[in-house]
């Protein structure tokens, strides 16, 4: 059977409700009215991957060519860069129909959305990291497919490569000729492609599965309101000042982001509220513990422990338990330091009032936690370097030994 009739089978199985893993995501009740697109066919994204692509990537490595176009494309960069020599033809075809902005994108927002990142890249930087980095951890689909792919043995390359998209994405230039992040986009694609070729031949990956296909349209959605939408909710509480015009390009910019990457226009929220409705359906209630999410976890947060942040394991533990919550925390096994906490409760509202010009003089603990997160921004960014230098590539295999 080939990869699009299995799929077409597994959607039938669930219309019959002969498909137990249906079970493990909630029944898709968001109304496509509420998308950019404005209409659609009331699909379950829960069911829909990227089949076109899907179908080249498994071409590409019945015949053995991904090594080849992990070399063409390794001088494959910036946006205006023309497409690489080298490339198979059916793939030089599909990036030419992809390797641009949806007719819709605004690029008054777009340039918005990167001034935006730019002033508000301090807490930025502490939100995608501790905050977002941390609760993939805790989406157990996520989780598992992290873990059994071949970026969960070494997750400071995958941390890289994952950062890599952040940084391109928050870049000044990132929808411009000179930036980079359309191109990092379309990597992207072709890499979910390829692990949805490679995990399911995973013996490991498919004994704790609860679907027979990773990374569906529904599971990057999850992903994107675990970066996007979380870190606009949580602006929100901490008091950030933003315009409505900041908001509105900010949401705009994970919009064409998740455009990009296959997701259809139907399931992209229009407005904040409906992806704060979308995410309350799709991401809050799959939120749970896994062996895999804690042995991610704890592989995450003991590699930036290593790293002189001017702060101690406790007072990292407690900031990731501040910005996602005690019962994330305790998911995670992550100990308590009550000092660390009071520290972190009393002072990063000061902290933020003070940045923002609403505080006149540097509260206690101003200057721990500016060097805190400088020192944070410096291990995202490579110790300095770019993150370009860490390139996104296609995987060839699983978790190496298993």
């Amino acid at each position: 059977m080939s990869d699009l009739n299995r799929r077409r089978a597994l959607s039938l199985g669930v219309a019959l409700g002969l498909a137990g893993a249906a079970s493990a995501t909630p029944a898709w009740a968001w109304s496509p009215a509420r998308s950019v697109a404005g209409t659609g066919s009331g699909t379950d994204p829960w069911w829909v991957w990227d089949d076109e692509v899907d179908d080249l990537v498994a071409g590409l490595f019945a015949t053995g060519r991904i090594p080849a176009v992990n070399t063409a494309m390794a001088s494959w960069v910036n946006n205006r860069d023309p497409l690489p020599a080298g490339l198979p033809a059916e793939l030089t075809a599909h990036l030419q129909k992809v390797n641009r902005l949806p007719a819709w994108a605004d690029p008054v927002k777009l340039r918005r959305a990167a001034d935006f990142n730019r002033r508000k890249d301090t807490y930025l930087f502490m939100l995608y990291g501790l905050g977002s980095g941390i609760m993939s951890t805790v989406i157990p689909r996520e989780a598992k497919s992290v873990y059994w792919s071949a970026g969960g043995a070494d997750m400071k390359d995958r941390a890289a490569k994952t950062f890599t998209f952040g940084y391109d994405l928050s870049d000044l230039n990132a929808f411009e000729p000179s930036g980079q992040f359309v191109v990092t986009a379309n990597k992207t694609r072709l890499v979910h492609a390829a692990v949805r070729h490679l995990l399911p031949q995973s013996p490991h990956w498919k004994a704790v599965a609860d679907e027979q296909i990773p990374i569906s349209n529904g599971d990057i959605l999850v992903t994107f309101h675990s970066l996007g939408t979380f870190v606009h909710r949580k602006l929100i509480e901490w008091k950030v000042p933003m315009s409505a015009a900041d908001e509105e390009a900010f949401l705009h910019s994970w919009q064409v982001a998740i455009h990009l990457l296959g997701v259809r226009d139907e399931f992209i929220p229009k407005t904040w509220a409906d992806a704060d409705a979308q995410s309350a359906q799709v991401l809050t209630p799959l939120l749970a513990p896994t062996f895999e999410g804690h042995e991610l976890a704890e592989d995450l947060l003991g590699q930036t422990a290593q790293v002189d942040l001017g702060v101690t394991r406790g007072f990292l533990n407690e900031f990731v338990r501040y910005v996602l919550s005690d019962e994330i925390g305790d998911w995670l096994g992550l100990r308590r330091d009550y000092a660390a906490a009071g520290l972190i409760r009393a002072g990063w509202p000061a902290y933020i009032a003070f940045r923002e010009g609403l505080l006149p003089v540097a509260p206690a603990g101003f200057y721990m936690f500016d060097q805190f997160i400088r020192a944070l921004a410096m291990l995202f960014l490579n110790n300095g370097k770019s993150p370009t230098t860490t390139p996104i590539t296609i995987p060839t295999g699983n978790r190496p030994g298993t």
